[in-house]
């Protein structure tokens, strides 16, 4: 018999985008899934326009985040696989028929499955997919050494993860604000037997810029959240193995994230630091890119800084203007 796949997708004021993530679900080749969509509490059409999809279970509930909607969609679910899905993102026609045609007979259930993504504003076809060391077969330690050493990272839908894994990592952990898919999928990983990638296929990752939950710009609860989820990363890479290479991507991971902190809390620099030292390690100040480093005698290091942070957001923003335009202009053939 066929394995089951539960498509879970987690929604909030997702009205302009739900239908073309739903279309990109209904469409996959492997035709023995459900698809259940959990509206968090949207004060849009959310709801309405997914309960116009055929075969898609909606369940409404109160807003209570991401990581609870998450949890309400898998209590909901049978599937003998689960395929996570942002209510903004496409799945490639073939995505989860190639991922499970990649298994081997005697695998067992703990081989967690992988896939390329792309980043995208409104049209796919100018989408090219990202190449980084994770794009490989890699055992649970070494895929967290280069994610962490890297600063490198698979969007959440790449992953195909059965029943058995999902269950054995735990839910999602609902006081996160900030990193919450990261630090779920990192429990993932420990829990399962290693990553097989599966190529030529994938996942469409819509970028949103500042509209994006994984924005943190000035939030304190999300860099409160990332602090968290940072610690828990060097707990789970701890566990699998306490060593000198351990120690140093520990410390290289720390300096990638200090700048989202550097120098506004002070209280998490204070803290970092401390956990720097527990590795023998000292976080540098970090660097301005040298398009800004200029500015900084002139107008300081904090202002140069935000000018790093908010002209590439501006030129995101255009970008992303002009490519919603002539997505309207070619929409007949635009997904």
């Amino acid at each position: 018999m066929k394995p089951l796949v539960s498509i879970l997708i987690a929604a909030y004021n997702a009205e302009d985008t739900i239908a073309y993530t739903l279309q990109s679900a209904t469409a996959q080749t492997w035709q023995c899934k459900e698809i259940i969509v959990v509206d968090d509490g949207s004060k849009d059409q959310t709801a309405e326009v997914a309960r116009r999809f055929k075969g898609v279970s909606v369940v409404s509930t109160e807003n209570h985040g991401l990581s609870a909607a998450q949890n309400q969609a898998f209590r909901n679910c049978h599937g003998d696989y689960i395929q996570y899905l942002d209510a903004d993102d496409l799945l490639k026609p073939d995505k989860i028929e190639r991922q499970l045609a990649a298994l081997r007979e005697g695998d067992s259930r703990r081989i967690l499955l992988s896939s390329p993504w792309a980043p995208f504003y409104h049209r796919t076809s100018n989408a090219c997919f990202v190449q980084n060391s994770l794009c490989q077969d890699l055992s649970p330690i070494e895929w967290l050494l280069r994610k962490m050493n890297e600063g490198v990272h698979m969007q959440n839908a790449t992953w195909l993860v059965s029943r058995e894994v999902a269950e054995a990592a735990g839910p999602w952990d609902a006081s996160l604000h900030y990193d919450q898919d990261g630090e779920f999928f990192c429990r993932v990983l420990l829990a399962s037997e290693g990553v097989r990638f599966v190529p030529e296929t994938g996942i469409y990752y819509r970028s949103s810029g500042s509209n994006s939950i994984s924005f943190i710009g000035n939030s304190d609860k999300k860099k409160d959240s990332l602090l968290v989820s940072m610690k828990l990363h060097i707990k789970y890479l701890r566990s699998l193995e306490d060593s000198e290479r351990v120690r140093k991507v520990c410390l290289a991971y720390m300096q990638i994230w200090f700048d989202a902190f550097y120098p506004e809390r002070p209280d998490i620099i204070a803290e970092l630091q401390n956990l720097a030292a527990q590795f023998q390690g000292h976080l540098e100040e970090p660097r301005l890119r040298w398009k800004y480093a200029w500015l900084r005698k002139i107008i300081g290091y904090q202002t140069a800084k935000r000018a790093q942070f908010y002209f590439p957001q501006v030129k995101g923003d255009l970008s992303r203007s002009w490519d919603k335009a002539m997505f309207h202009l070619e929409r007949p053939s635009a997904v």
